[in-house]
């Protein structure tokens, strides 16, 4: 097959998967009261303060954030829509490589059903994260090189640099990646690829595009290597086995989908037709050994899957194309079954308390990711609960505040979800920017704060009193449905004993 003669694309059934996908994002998106993410007010806080480079994170996703804001505004329905609209570009992308596998309409439509119903992009998608680009332009590369074998012009290699380098600027682990397919191409006859020119111009201009985050980063001192140093010292994340970690990967694509990725698996490496396409196999092999070593995040994985999900539409077509055709639509009824059972695990489509219930009576709930204490909800669930309530409080305080005091006094968040709830909300409260000494928020610096008057969160009176002459109890941040943690008192701190640009590179809290 070449490129000329693959089957046609779908495009009718996979544009109304894609369509469905869209759908239960944006209906799904502020209902119950689901608000913001943590991390989505980091990420908008990012935004306000552009850069080359963060601690935890390349530049490319807090630019694009500032750009919708810029466009659209800072609603949850705003900030949401570029993770809804790459999850249905990825629905369509994902049947695009199962029909340059050669795939027809069945794999075509298998493939991206996979894609809307496997929870962990149902879960990805409905979040404004860097991760709900990421399985778009690693399959974005991965389309390049099935292009390339199927007998495209290597000038296509230019692309694959381009995406590599957006790539590295939404999320570092795009090296990830990139290690597969050069694996993949090295120990296949896929090689002869480093014979050509085009293929080392893709490399340079990789290089090119990321250059000026790596230059923040050896400017900074890596700062994103000691974060994570930090992490694992810490044990903040879930220690999992292999047969663990292995397990997670099944339930986050769905249970029923196992036998599609793996078939598609099967596909790259030994079928007689998929062997062309033998690198793509090597290359989630390559991917998953590395994170087995290095970062068994559950998720981490979830980027190289489509590709599988392509793969397996394909040979689930040929192989059911005489008699066992009759197993095609009691496979898809059986995937949609189990989605629909297992979507309130991923999709906040139910309300907290019924939510609870279902989860108990299904006896399997979110994949635990820290090893943080939960309250009713999982974390990717409780984290959006009690940021508003929390400014809400901490402008409580400040209103009490006498005004030539008020004039001064500056607001402290211990990690950047409290202090990205204060700039998000705190503006409309009438309060300032708030300072912390988590993450980037500490190369943000105390700016003009000097210590005077400060409203503290989430810190203890013993603490505050060394720091302090004078500390007075404020208020208390409590929600049912938040995490544990973000329960605590708020303080009035006033007359700091050591001027605030002294004490400031004590604050810094990289973990």
């Amino acid at each position: 097959m070449t490129v000329r003669d693959g089957p046609r694309l779908a495009l009718g059934l996979v544009g109304a998967l894609a369509a469905l996908k869209l759908l239960l994002h944006l209906s799904t998106t502020g209902t119950f009261g689901y608000g913001f993410f943590v991390d989505e007010l980091y990420f908008l806080a990012c935004g306000e303060h552009l850069d080359w480079g963060y601690v935890d994170l390349p530049p490319l996703f807090p630019a694009l954030t500032a750009l919708v804001r810029w466009l659209l505004g800072d609603s949850l329905f705003a900030v949401r829509l570029v993770p809804t609209l790459a999850g249905a570009a990825l629905v369509l992308l994902t049947a695009g490589l199962a029909r340059d596998l050669g795939g027809g309409r069945f794999a075509q439509g298998l493939a991206a059903l996979a894609v809307v119903t496997a929870p962990i992009y149902l879960a990805l998608h409905g979040l404004h994260t860097m991760n709900a680009l990421e399985p778009l332009l690693w399959m974005g590369c991965a389309w390049v090189v099935v292009r390339i074998q199927n007998g495209a012009s290597p000038r296509l290699w230019l692309v694959f640099g381009l995406l590599a380098g957006l790539g590295l600027l939404n999320k570092h682990s795009m090296a990830f990646f990139g290690a597969g397919i050069v694996a993949g191409l090295v120990v296949t006859p896929a090689r002869r690829a480093f014979l050509s020119p085009w293929l080392y111009l893709g490399g340079l201009l990789t290089f090119l595009i990321f250059l000026p985050n790596l230059v923040w980063d050896v400017a900074h001192g890596f700062p994103h290597l000691e974060l994570l140093a930090n992490i694992r010292a810490d044990g903040r994340d879930v220690p999992l086995s292999l047969l663990q970690f292995l397990g997670e990967q099944a339930l986050m694509m769905l249970p029923t989908a196992l036998p599609l990725w793996l078939a598609g698996l099967v596909f790259f490496l030994a079928d007689a037709e998929g062997r062309r396409h033998r690198a793509l196999g090597i290359a989630y092999l390559t991917i998953l050994a590395l994170l087995l070593l290095v970062a068994r995040r559950v998720y981490y994985l979830a980027p190289a899957y489509p590709m599988l999900l392509a793969g397996g539409g394909v040979a689930l077509e040929r192989w059911t194309t005489h008699r066992a055709k009759a197993l095609r639509p009691a496979y898809v009824a059986l995937l949609v079954a189990t989605a629909v059972l297992l979507a309130p695990l991923a999709l906040p489509c139910l309300p907290p308390e019924t939510y609870v219930r279902y989860a108990r009576a299904l006896g399997i709930d979110q994949p635990r990711l820290e090893t943080h204490r939960l309250g009713p909800l999982p974390q990717l669930f409780a984290d959006r609960f009690g940021w508003r309530e929390m400014a809400e409080v901490v402008a409580g305080a400040y209103r009490r505040l006498p005004p030539q005091e008020r004039a001064r006094a500056a607001v402290f968040g211990q990690n950047y979800g409290q202090a990205g709830a204060i700039d998000l909300f705190g503006p409309k409260l009438g309060l300032p920017k708030a300072l912390s000494g988590h993450l980037t928020y500490f190369y943000w610096g105390p700016r003009d704060a000097t210590g005077d008057v400060m409203i503290v969160m989430d810190d203890d009176r013993e603490t505050l009193e060394g720091l302090f002459e004078e500390v007075e109890l404020a208020g208390r941040v409590e929600h049912t449905y938040s995490m544990p943690y973000e329960h605590f008192d708020v303080f009035v701190c006033r007359r700091m004993k050591v001027p605030l640009r002294e004490l400031w590179p004590r604050l810094k809290r990289f973990r």
